[in-house]
């Protein structure tokens, strides 16, 4: 425990009674490839739910997973193996089955395996690694039935906080992460909490009803209950105002966006866009415009497992690198995108250590981590201020883009109206935010200094596989098109 409080993320007993097999088969591959890594994972989660149809307590089967992955490399290309229980007498049979699956690569093999050990490991890999993260409280030192009293009370707090809210519901949720990265002279680990949660108001008037819903999170434990407890009446409070909202009407205008409606921004805006994987599939636009404008001067944005202490956070990816802080934009030019190893290899660039899997039996993509932009120097009543008409964006739904075409699709939940610098208290609602990315991106012409991300959904690709991740940014002033 430090001088805060807080406590480090202890070891996981499997992982550390699986290391001596685990070295052994390290030696095994080495005696035999050039190139190896052993990836072991042991996550566990737990999540407790209050609401009118009862109470809830389990264990996601997508964070709870216990297994490892096995690569090689030789002359001819690599090959990956995942088995979910391994012992020392099982290193002949995972051996045998990489040799039956090594993968036959076209063109040069040997060119193929230096370039791939090269990146692999960088001359300023660490050599050995381990880190763990903190926390105050952890949730699983908490007693199913406290903590199912605990998010009751939330609801209850809810609930009366107006007559007109009549149900309510309150749940959180933690994973705890321990990964073991073994590849020749190199022996990493790391152990990480992060815990999420979520209240939603349900507001009536007559026959109209109306639902606010908000998300938590936080790298660390069982402390985000209290930010969801300060919470409740901001929550109360949307959901009674969306009572009187009004259907919005379709154009182009200022708006100020939350933080949260720009995480969603810079998410589906340039966070798949500059996945490098999609560089090498020809599926992103944003591959032709690397070192050119595609936003604001005051534009910067960052991606990576160090950039930020949120549910995106890490200390090595799922292929081993160290985890980067990464400047994708830097006032206003695109200046690079985020990598797995793979394809940094294939497109001759450094990796970023953005290469994640769902789990151990799931492949590696270049995946975002804690996606963000920086902030500026405008106070948001300033920004406010300055908006002849337009609306104050909040409470963000889900969003969609299309990385070949640059197209963008978000919804928002709450549009409030300004008219000559002030909120007038009318209130849009559902809103859909579209665009084309770089005419959005261009449009910025404030933001304040304070950054705030948040984590508390999933982020999937591919055949939806899923990670966790997190985005954020300052309140921005923009022109957006709203419908």
């Amino acid at each position: 425990m430090d001088g805060t409080g807080k406590k480090k993320v202890g070891p996981s007993r499997y992982i550390d009674e699986m290391l001596p097999a685990v070295r052994l088969l390290g030696e095994a591959l080495g005696a035999e490839y050039r190139y190896y890594s052993i990836l072991l994972m042991d996550n566990s989660s737990r999540r407790w739910s209050v609401s009118a149809a009862g109470t809830s307590v389990v264990s996601d089967s997508l964070y709870n997973n216990r297994g490892m992955t096995v690569r090689v490399t030789d002359d001819k290309g690599y090959a990956e193996y995942s088995l979910n229980g391994f012992c020392k007498d099982d290193i002949s049979h995972v051996t045998e089955r990489l040799r039956e699956s090594l993968k036959a690569f076209d063109g040069d093999g040997e060119s193929f395996l230096q370039d791939y050990m090269k990146r692999e490991i960088p001359a300023s890999a660490p050599l050995e690694m381990r880190r763990s993260g903190e926390y105050l409280v952890h949730p699983a030192d908490i007693d199913d039935g406290v903590m199912i009293e605990r998010l009751s009370e939330l609801r209850k707090k809810l609930i009366a906080t107006d007559e007109r809210i009549f149900d309510a519901g309150a749940r959180a949720e933690y994973q705890e992460i321990h990964k073991l990265f073994v590849a020749p002279g190199r022996e990493l680990s790391q152990d990480i909490l992060w815990s999420t949660g979520a209240v939603s108001a349900m507001a009536k008037s007559g026959q109209e009803i109306k639902t606010a819903f908000r998300s938590f999170s936080v790298l660390g434990g069982a402390e985000i209950l209290d930010e969801m407890d300060g919470a409740l009446g901001k929550v109360a409070e949307t959901a009674v105002t969306l009572l009187s909202s009004e259907p919005m009407i379709p154009g182009t205008y200022e708006c100020i966006c939350s933080p949260e409606v720009t995480g969603m921004i810079v998410h589906e805006a340039f966070g798949h866009g500059v996945e490098m994987d999609m560089f090498v599939k020809d599926r992103a636009l944003a591959k032709n415009y690397i070192g050119k404008r595609v936003a604001s001067d005051l534009v910067t944005m960052h991606d990576g497992g160090i950039a930020a202490d949120q549910t995106g956070s890490y200390f090595f990816d799922d292929e081993g690198q160290e985890a980067t802080d990464t400047v994708i934009i830097e006032k206003g030019i695109l200046k690079r995108g985020i990598s797995d190893l793979l394809s940094a290899m294939t497109l001759g660039t450094g990796p970023t250590g953005n290469g994640r899997r769902q789990d151990y039996g799931h492949k590696a993509y270049t995946r975002m981590t804690n996606t963000f932009f920086e902030g500026g120097g405008d106070d948001p009543e300033d920004m406010i201020r300055s908006v002849g008409y337009g609306f104050l964006l909040e409470s963000p739904e889900s969003g969609m883009e299309d990385p070949k075409n640059w197209g963008i699709q978000c919804m928002v939940s709450v549009a409030k109206e300004i008219r000559d610098g002030k909120l007038t208290g009318r209130v849009f609602s559902p809103v859909v935010l579209t665009g084309y990315v770089p005419d959005l991106l261009k449009s910025f012409t404030m933001m304040s200094p304070r950054v705030e991300l948040s984590g508390g959904g999933m982020c999937g690709k591919g055949y939806k596989e899923w990670v966790k991740v997190s985005d954020g940014g300052p309140y921005i002033k923009a022109t957006i098109r709203l419908g």
